[in-house]
Formats: structure tokens, C-alpha cells, sequence
């Protein structure tokens, strides 16, 4: 058994936005109890990632120590001038995988998901594939 479900954000120019409610929703409606959770995002220039929640400070670190890492440069030659963004979103990843337990995502005690965009503000959407054991 297994599903898959699209689901929509909005986006700021950058930022990054817990969706970690979204997945858990779509865990319980489907009523897997074992199994996995794929999530998706298909965009070039944004990102799904894990990390945690208890601090907002941590999503604002994440994106300036990004910043820092790949900044924009006047060298880079991609006409539409958002090659920053195509680094970021190919360094933090497109996808994420997480385990199905007693119809929940294992996620650690300060995990949550997160959708990062860097080249906004977009409506971006997400992808998220359920199977079950």
C-alpha cells in the first residue's frame, strides 16, 4: 500500500518553512503504520531538509551560514542570475526519507522538516510518498 500527495507553499525570497505538520498529517490520513515517507521537492532552486525546531534562530543561522557558504558572484554565467541558488539547492538536497513507526514519522526528539527556498518568492510545491511495509 502506499500514496503520494502534492501539497503547496508560498514562499518569501528565501526562507525556510516547517512542513513537518503537512507530512504528519498525510501519515495519519493514510494510516500506514509501518513504512516510509519520501519527501520530494522539485524545484532547482529550493530544498527539503531536516533540522530542529525549537529555536527559529536555528532556520535564520541555517540561511545565513548558506549565504555565506554560496554567495552570489558576478562571475557565474547562468543567464537567469541565480546560480547561488542552484548551488545551495544541490548542496542541502531535493529529497528526504524518513521512517514510518506505529502510523507516525520517526523523526528525533528535535527533528523537524523543512522546506528551503532561495530564490523566491514562489508558489513551490512539494511532493510526499508514502510506502508501506
Amino acid at each position: 500500500m502506499g500514496a503520494l500527495k502534492e501539497f503547496s507553499i508560498k514562499t518569501d525570497k528565501t526562507g525556510v518553512y516547517n512542513i513537518t505538520g503537512m507530512v504528519q498529517g498525510f501519515v495519519l490520513e493514510s494510516k500506514i503504520e509501518s513504512g516510509i515517507a519520501v519527501i520530494y521537492c522539485p524545484h532547482t532552486t529550493a530544498a527539503i531538509t531536516l533540522n530542529e525546531n525549537t529555536d527559529v534562530n536555528v532556520g535564520k543561522d541555517l540561511l545565513k551560514g548558506i549565504d555565506s557558504a554560496f554567495p552570489d558572484r558576478p562571475d557565474f554565467k547562468h543567464s537567469e542570475g541565480n546560480s547561488y541558488a542552484h548551488l545551495r539547492s544541490s548542496a542541502i538536497g531535493s529529497s528526504i526519507t524518513i521512517i514510518i513507526e506505529d502510523g507516525w514519522p520517526k523523526l528525533g526528539i528535535w527533528q523537524n522538516i523543512f522546506f528551503m527556498e532561495f530564490d523566491g518568492p514562489r508558489d513551490r510545491s512539494f511532493y510526499v510518498k508514502l510506502m508501506s511495509d
